[in-house]
């Protein structure tokens, strides 16, 4: 992927996560001076530099700021696991306001502070209705209700910063551990459904994420505004599955299995959590959201105002996942 330099520092939350390990990697890639702010309990990166802050730290993260004075602070940093909606909001909510606040104090000519939100903060669609940006949010469980309220904390906070919010869809590629789980069943040889089959989805390829994060904090047409980014065609689970299978091209069982299980599976979830005190993905919040028939959006204010165009097909972003689970010996 070619990416184009960013002028200027960029301070990157969120490095070490799948998204934004992939986004620090393309900027540093094209000669970007990239700073990444982490969380004490986050490792180092092993490329371009990087400084530990608790992000409850307004002091500490406005020194930053001021030493920095970052260009673009792209904000990708966040949970999506929890107990609690407090969780959620410690970990969605409050760095977010905090970075702002901090911006504000210490370095309040940054060009774009952009912020990675989700297409979860909309809640689900309408199967063959995928929604717009001009449609009511309505998120269904705590993830998508904190990502949400980020979202007004920098519409209704960021004083005199100028900001730009993202909603990805699904995103799957290289370093993901959510969407492993199908390329490693079809690697056993199942491809399984739970009820999900012919439910739709909207997804996209890692590094189509990453130019647009890229290119919405240059261009100026985005100021003040939010976007759902995703692949063009919303396909169904069944549509994907199948790819992964035709790549992996291994003789596989197909299990319909019912809709039930998901929930017995969220219960046992949450049951261990109360046990251990570890939040696990699935829990009956997570179930909620797999229930739903369709998880759409559609792209056009995206493609009018900065030019978004996923250039990832389904089959080609398939193949490069396969292919770097395989080099990375993740099977």
């Amino acid at each position: 992927m070619t990416t184009p330099e960013l002028g200027g520092t960029v301070l990157i939350t969120g490095a070490s996560g799948f998204i934004g390990s992939r986004l620090r990697e393309a900027l540093l890639a094209s000669g970007t001076d990239v700073v990444a702010i982490r969380r004490a309990s986050s490792p180092e990166p092993t490329e371009g530099r990087s400084v530990g802050a608790d992000y409850a730290d307004v002091e500490a993260l406005t020194a930053i700021m001021a030493e920095e004075k970052p260009a673009y602070v792209l904000h990708l940093a966040g949970v999506t696991k929890g107990r609690t909606y407090d969780d959620f909001e410690r970990g969605n909510v409050m760095p977010t306001r905090n970075l702002l606040k901090a911006l504000q104090a210490g370095h309040p000519a940054v060009k774009r502070f952009v912020h990675l939100s989700s297409l979860g903060a909309y809640g689900p669609s309408a199967p063959g209705a995928p929604l717009r940006e001009t449609d009511p949010a309505k998120p269904i469980e705590f993830y998508g209700q904190s990502k949400l309220e980020a979202e007004q904390v920098v519409a209704e906070e960021a004083g005199g910063i100028p900001w730009t919010i993202l909603r990805p869809a699904g995103i799957y590629g290289p370093g993901d551990v959510d969407y492993f789980n199908l390329f490693r069943s079809a690697m056993r040889g199942w491809n399984v459904y739970f009820g999900n089959r012919h439910h739709w989805v909207s997804v996209m390829y890692v590094d189509d994420c990453v130019r647009a994060i890229i290119d919405a904090a240059r261009n100026p047409n985005t100021v003040g505004k939010g976007y759902f980014i995703a692949q063009d065609e919303p396909v169904s689970w069944q549509q994907f599955q199948e790819e992964i299978v035709d790549v992996i091209q291994r003789k596989v069982r197909t299990l319909d299995l019912p809709a039930s299980l998901v929930s017995i599976g969220a219960f046992a979830g949450e049951l261990a959590m109360r046990l251990d005190g570890r939040p696990r993905l699935l829990n009956r919040q997570k179930a909620k959201m797999g229930a739903q028939e369709a998880w759409t959006c559609r792209v056009d204010s995206a493609k009018a105002d900065f030019g978004f165009q996923a250039k990832v097909g389904l089959r080609e972003g398939v193949q490069r996942t396969h292919d770097w689970y395989t080099e990375q010996g993740w099977y």
